[in-house]
């Protein structure tokens, strides 16, 4: 392969890139498609459904686009994603019903789906072996930058010129993929012998869920952002509820800045540490992080319950993907990252709900120190199910 060797090689780079455009194109829309259905007449609960609409659809298609990963050339499941993308972002400019903005969620979860495997394991594919903790700790850089940048720059140009305008520009940086994966000169060939076939779209047999050797990581993952989740969901009901004199805004760009140091600061530590050394560090950054946040009382407290975030589910979040790459091998990259991927939407998921659960049940108080029951599980997963006696692990 033509990177092999090179971890800032033209095709990385390019790759990186693209994984950029790809996040920021969602994350523009995420803030503001909520109250845009609104505008269109769809009720509470209707507008809710669509908030969380893509990321379902994303879920239910990580085990397909998994497994296609590893079948087919990475560049064609990269231009797929990017069509979906921008067929999704296209419907949001021209919807005039609810009903339509349903359907450009679904088509957006799709290439969501599609897009974070493949360039993921399109990228994985072009490092050596020694550098994948690194070359992934860039890729979530990128994730992270994206995140920091496009929610601001959504409703920024929201408030200026209104929501289609902002999904006009969504449908450029989608149009970025497109144009960023043209130069790539690797296109991605499948790893193992009997999936080399150049045809667009892949033979279906075999198909796995998951790969098995990989769920006890995507378990870890899962648990590491119920947490976070929890906190993007509920920090404003939490703060307002307790009377805290803190700006709940500078959390999340807090956060991102800090993932993004930590990242590039950590990066070669990645390849040299074993996984158990990671996983104990961010068991006790994510209880720093919900100890600040229990015992908050003033901005500093919150900026360190950013960092310690930033320090559990932040990094585990790179760590985790690039395990999971090297626990299952080459040929099975794309499965790999599929796993990773479905433990990461379950906490996505499961993180509001339980939150909510929380708050009506034991009371704001007691919400993030029941949270703590995430460490013990953590370890727990790591220790039981095998994890600790695996090769490099």
């Amino acid at each position: 392969m033509t990177s092999k060797g090179r971890i800032y090689s033209r095709d990385i780079i390019l790759i990186l890139a693209a994984s950029f455009f790809f996040m920021t194109c969602p994350m523009l829309v995420t803030p503001l498609i909520t109250g845009f259905a609104g505008t269109l007449g769809a009720g509470a609960a209707m507008m809710g459904i669509i908030g969380g609409l893509m990321n379902i659809c994303s879920l239910l298609c990580r085990p397909f686009m998994g497994n296609l990963a590893d079948k087919v050339r990475k560049y064609n499941l990269a231009c797929w994603g990017a069509i979906f993308l921008i067929a999704a972002c296209v419907g949001y400019v021209f919807a005039t019903d609810p009903l339509t903005v349903v359907l450009s969620r679904v088509i957006n979860g799709l290439g969501f789906a599609c897009c974070s495997i493949c360039l993921s394991t399109w990228l994985s594919t072009l490092l050596p072996r020694d550098m994948i903790g690194s070359g992934m700790g860039l890729y979530g850089a990128m994730n992270a930058l994206a995140m920091a940048v496009a929610p601001a720059v959504g409703v920024s140009v929201y408030q200026r010129l209104g929501y289609r305008a902002a999904f006009v520009l969504a449908t450029v940086f989608a149009l970025f993929i497109m144009v960023v994966i043209q130069f790539i000169k690797d296109k991605g060939e499948p790893e193992t012998p009997e999936n080399k076939r150049k045809t667009f779209l892949p033979p279906l047999k075999n198909m796995k869920l998951a790969e098995k050797g990989v769920i006890p990581i995507a378990l870890i993952v899962m648990l590491f952002t119920i947490p976070y989740c929890i906190t993007q969901s509920f920090l404003v009901n939490y703060v307002e509820a307790k009377g805290l004199a803190v700006s709940v805004s500078l959390f999340f760009p807090a956060y991102a800045i800090i993932l993004m140091v930590l990242r590039l600061s950590l990066r070669r530590l990645f390849d040299k540490l074993p996984f158990k050394v990671f996983l104990f560090a961010g068991c006790l950054s994510s209880g720093g992080g919900i100890g600040a946040l229990a015992f908050m009382e003033n901005n500093i407290h919150l900026l360190l319950a950013a960092f310690f975030m930033a320090g559990g589910y932040g990094i585990m979040c790179s760590v985790c993907q690039s395990t999971a790459i090297l626990l299952a091998g080459s040929g099975k990259r794309g499965l790999a990252n599929g796993t990773y991927y479905i433990g990461l939407d379950l906490g996505l998921g499961l993180g509001p709900v339980i939150g909510g659960l929380l708050l009506g049940s034991v009371g704001v108080r007691w919400l993030y120190p029941v949270m703590l029951i995430t460490l013990p599980a953590e370890l727990a997963v790591y220790f039981f199910s095998g994890l600790r006696k695996a090769e490099n692990v």
